[in-house]
């Protein structure tokens, strides 16, 4: 493992000692140590292989600016940059085929956010005395496929309780970039991104069995605000060649500020990237406030209890016609063909008779709204049939195949 070289980021002002362990454990391993310093406030020389001042640099200022400035959210965000910018170089060269950080609550924000960005499928191992603060750890994690290693005690001091957790977590990489581990970029196959949540899973499934027939590879992403966000990364990233999207609820949780916000980008990765998509309707007619940011009018609404910590609660027509008018123009931006399937007795196992939700009739605002002044190349195609329906799996695979 000679070959393999692992990048190490840490902050040698405040953990020097732990870090020159932790460089040293994992060249005893067979693999090659390239440490990055990403220190703000320690003065004097360093003794990392990329030190604080090319961080700075790269970040498009001076370790002499950090250092004097008072600014710390700045700083940071300096500093982030440039060691991001700096490990995706390294990357590039191949140079970085795996990473690990160690830090406490700021260590590990800033680790992990360089880690970020690095493509998926790149090993990344976050050694955190915070990694179980509450809240902390999606910070930590975002959209990334990073693994957190809870240190239980503070990386200060080299006890033989902390050289026990450094020396697992250096195995434990080194376990990850053993063998021949390509990037899944590389791998041959055609792949195709599908959005899902559990009452559409029945359609996506179904889905993903016609298209894996084709020949296709299909990968799913959770609609619930994270996983369609990474979708969304992973897409301007190169991993797919199409998107079967069932689920973009996202845009109008963004729109409100729900639960599952995929953020302000969501349903435009594809379309910048021309690739095909197929869209459709799951959950779209639903919102997911925080219950303690129900207006008090949401106590008012219709609503479905997915269960005990999820209620769905039914959009206002004014409310529907805003997201169509979200999806229009983003659609309308989309370099690639485009087809929409709208279920017309409901939009999900949820939408269904005798739920006090379903609304097909005021549905129809949302299509009608979706009409007016959409890309006249983009289809929309009504279907007789509810979304878990096996007739409606059957025209979405059918309009995918047909514009791949």
């Amino acid at each position: 493992m000679a070959e393999k070289t692992i990048l190490i980021i840490s902050t040698l002002d405040t953990k020097g000692v732990e870090t020159y362990y932790l460089r040293d454990k994992i060249a005893s391993l067979g693999l090659t140590p390239l440490l990055m310093d990403i220190s703000m406030r320690g003065e004097g020389s360093t003794r990392a292989d990329i030190g604080p001042d090319r961080v700075a640099q790269a970040g498009g200022s001076s370790v002499e600016e950090i250092r004097a400035s008072k600014e710390r959210s700045r700083i940071t965000n300096i500093t982030i940059a440039g060691a991001s910018r700096i490990a995706f170089e390294n990357f590039g060269e191949g140079r970085c085929d795996g990473v690990i950080g160690m830090g406490g609550s700021t260590g590990s924000l800033m680790a992990t956010e360089v880690m970020r960005a690095l493509p998926f499928g790149i090993p990344k191992l976050m050694i955190s005395s915070t990694a179980a603060l509450p809240g902390l750890s999606t910070r930590y994690i975002g959209t990334g496929d990073i693994a957190l290693f809870h240190s239980v005690i503070e990386i200060s001091g080299l006890s033989d309780l902390l050289k026990n957790v450094m020396d697992r977590a250096a195995h434990a990489m080194a376990g990850m970039v053993q063998g021949s581990v390509t990037s899944p970029k590389a791998q041959k196959g055609k792949a195709m991104a599908v959005t899902m949540l559990g009452p559409c899973e029945q359609c996506a499934s179904s889905v993903r069995t016609r298209l894996e027939a084709a020949g296709y590879q299909v990968i799913g992403f959770s609609a619930a605000g994270i996983g369609d966000k990474a979708m969304e990364e992973m897409i301007s990233q190169g991993f797919f060649q199409g998107v079967i999207d069932l689920a973009p609820g996202g845009v109008g949780e963004h729109l409100f500020g729900f639960m599952r916000d995929a953020g302000p980008h969501r349903m435009e990765s594809a379309g910048r990237a021309g690739l095909p998509q197929v869209i459709s309707t799951c959950s779209v007619n639903h919102m997911t406030p925080a219950k303690s940011k129900y207006k008090p009018e949401y106590h008012e609404r219709r609503k479905y209890d997915l269960d005990k910590y999820r209620t769905w609660v039914r959009l206002s027509s004014g409310e529907l016609r805003e997201v169509a008018a979200a999806f229009r123009k983003k659609l309308g931006c989309a370099k690639g063909p485009v087809k929409i399937l709208i279920p017309l007795r409901g939009w999900s196992s949820v939408d269904c008779p005798g739920n006090v939700t379903y609304d097909p009739e005021e549905d129809r605002v949302f299509v009608q709204e979706l009409r007016r002044g959409l890309n006249p190349d983009i289809k929309i195609v009504e279907v007789d049939a509810n979304m878990e329906d096996p007739e409606f799996a059957a025209a979405v695979a059918e309009a995918s195949l047909s514009i791949l």
